[in-house]
């Protein structure tokens, strides 16, 4: 292993955002509980069962693309909805439209919240880079632009895939690995000597079907022995316990 805690013939290091570079994943989480609660008491009436932020969260949309998300949770509770187009209103009863209500209430919740890195992350990101690795983010989020920018973290990453340029290549998103082998890809290294650090179940799926060099677990709310079965190598609370001094 090197100073970082990495097997030694490890070249890069592709990062998931939410939860792992910065502390969003709350915001996304509440965004999607206060989403789906509303539509879920317009559909059910006030005996509806509301949204779990972490459960729920965890299993149907942590880590997946929009539409994914809100596609795979309705199917939990047995309901299905027209595809409808990535433009449709918020107002629209479908799965476009409730993704785009999350997103607007996301946008809203980091226009006025904010948005925090970890220090621990980039702290880590920056001693990977200092000993010559290369770096990427991968996320599913079409956001990630605008949040790196809000950040000043921008530099940090020498590729950025997202949710954006994952609709412009076609990249089915995680639990798929195509966005992180995207990454790879971009950066020019093997998946075998790339690094994936996440902290959703679906990126898990994602590195262990990917055949990444190591798989590192970022647990923030309790779930180490889900990220282990869904194919962590390791698991951390913060990626300051790996070791890495800039």
């Amino acid at each position: 292993m090197t100073q970082l805690g990495l097997p030694e013939d490890i070249q890069a290091c592709l990062f998931d955002l939410d939860g792992v570079v910065t502390k969003t994943a709350v915001v996304h989480a509440a965004a999607w509980k206060e989403t789906f609660d509303a539509f879920l008491r317009e559909r059910e009436g006030e005996g509806f069962r509301p949204f779990d932020s972490g459960a729920d969260y965890d299993e149907y949309v942590d880590g997946r693309p929009r539409a994914d998300g809100v596609r795979t949770f309705l199917a939990s509770r047995g309901i299905e909805l027209p595809e409808g187009h990535p433009d449709d209103p918020p107002e629209a009863q479908t799965v476009n439209g409730v993704g785009n209500r999350k997103n607007v209430l996301l946008l809203e919740r980091i226009r006025t919240q904010g948005v925090e890195p970890y220090d621990g992350t980039l702290r880590y990101i920056r001693a990977a880079r200092a000993r010559g690795l290369k770096t990427a983010i991968v996320s599913s989020s079409a956001n990630t632009r605008d949040v790196l920018h809000s950040t000043g973290i921008e530099d940090l990453f020498d590729v950025r895939i997202d949710g954006v340029v994952a609709a412009e290549r076609g990249l089915p998103g995680k639990p798929r690995p195509d966005t992180f082998l995207a990454a790879a890809r971009d950066l020019g290294v093997e998946p075998s000597r790339a690094a994936v650090f996440e902290d959703a179940l679906a990126g898990m799926d994602a590195g262990r079907s990917g055949h990444f060099g190591y798989v590192v677990g970022v647990d923030r709310v309790g779930q180490s022995e889900a990220l282990y079965a869904h194919g962590a190598d390791i698991v951390v609370k913060d990626l300051a316990e790996l070791g890495g001094r800039a």
